[in-house]
């Protein structure tokens, strides 16, 4: 009898409550997110993908355990959380993972976590003045991150050079490539936005769609079926994995595939392909390999700063499978600059009224014109009378 007034004096405490949803990997937790929980994550340098994911999530706050800017890099995350206007409580530790459970009603109030009255930690508030001093600071590190990319390219281009090359490792698929457009779609940065834009160009060309993990979900929430999954199958639905797509599990070098097991005890058939690079560069290679006439990106990493805010040696692969791609890849926002409906409906329109207003002028200066008019007329008068008969 007592806990109702309990909640109520809980919850009129100070600051932002919530349930605590956590996990050390941020694309898993967004699939579990309600809205109004507070989300609790392990990610240093958090990039603007995953923080997209978070807000649209509409989440009540976000704890870091992890210094969300780093200062090795100017990341684009937590600009896009404060802006939204989400607290960002972060650097708390990774001792939050064991003080605080899932589904347990925290709250935040300052730079402290509690629990009920309890405190369970501190870490620092970031606000929209704090994040832009820090951005400030990390773009000295710029150069040191731009060195350490081109030794990761370098590295990768040795382990991988027969894979970009040659093509030697790509595994054989029953998709059909050949003089096709694809639209390889990573559940990135503004995808939704840009699978809205494609709708028509969609139409047209009947491109071979291929979702990247959670990009098959994507797909599916706009109206379109995928043809082929690819990905370590950890950010896919099972709903999308049972449309019937042709799935491609991203194994490590060595061959281990965690994700296989996941996709075979649905009953899915799969094939692997391994290599280092990720799971969007080999979407691209298969699709050039097998003889793709264009490839359209959806989500994935176009600029610089993306490379650079993925934080992470796999982005050389990206930049490599880029330069082996060429001339064949068009970032969907190129498309959709390029790739105009025609007509507009205003003009359609207007055609449609200019044809009537001419063939009534037509009817009207020639004889057998008037006649006509003259009895359709007549018949118009008439069902007029009819159904004001009706009603009489």
């Amino acid at each position: 009898m007592k806990l109702a007034p309990l909640r109520r004096r809980v919850d009129a405490l100070p600051g932002v409550s919530g349930v605590a949803r956590l996990d050390r990997r941020t694309n898993r937790l967004v699939g579990r997110l309600n809205p109004g929980d507070i989300a609790i994550i392990d990610h240093v340098d958090l990039d603007r993908v995953a923080a997209e994911a978070l807000i649209a999530a509409k989440v009540a706050a976000v704890i870091n355990a992890q210094p969300s800017i780093s200062g090795r890099y100017p990341n684009l995350g937590p600009d896009r959380i404060v802006a939204n206007g989400i607290p960002l409580l972060d650097n708390v530790g990774g001792e939050i993972f064991a003080h605080v459970k899932e589904g347990t009603k925290i709250r935040i109030d300052g730079d402290a976590i509690y629990i009920g009255e309890a405190p369970v930690a501190t870490g620092t508030l970031q606000d929209v003045d704090s994040v832009a001093a820090l951005m400030t600071e990390a773009k000295s590190g710029l150069s040191a991150q731009l060195e350490a990319f081109a030794v990761n390219t370098s590295e990768y281009m040795g382990r991988e050079r027969q894979l970009l090359l040659d093509g030697i490792g790509v595994p054989e698929v029953r998709t059909h490539f050949a003089g096709k457009h694809v639209l390889v779609v990573v559940r990135g940065f503004d995808h939704a936005a840009d699978l809205k834009a494609l709708k028509h160009y969609i139409r047209e060309y009947k491109p071979v769609l291929v979702g990247v993990d959670g990009g098959a979900d994507a797909l599916l929430e706009a109206g379109h079926k995928p043809h082929m999954i690819v990905g370590d199958m950890d950010a896919v639905s099972d709903a999308a994995l049972a449309t019937g797509a042709e799935v491609v599990v991203h194994a490590y070098p060595d061959g281990r595939a965690p994700g296989l097991a996941r996709v075979q005890d649905l009953g899915i058939d799969a094939v692997t392909f391994p290599t280092s690079g990720t799971s969007e560069d080999i979407a691209m290679l298969l699709a050039d390999e097998k003889g793709a006439s264009l490839i359209v990106a959806v989500g994935t990493h176009a600029t610089l700063a993306e490379f650079l805010d993925k934080g992470r040696a796999g982005m050389a692969s990206t930049f490599l499978t880029r330069l082996r791609v060429g001339g064949k890849l068009v970032d969907a926002k190129g498309v959709t600059r390029l790739y105009r409906n025609r007509i507009s409906s205003a003009a359609l329109l207007l055609l449609v009224v200019a044809t009537l207003i001419a063939i009534v002028a037509a009817l009207a200066v020639s004889e057998a014109g008037r006649s006509y008019l003259h009895h359709f007329d007549h018949g118009w008068n008439h069902v007029v009378s009819w159904v004001q008969g009706l009603f009489s």
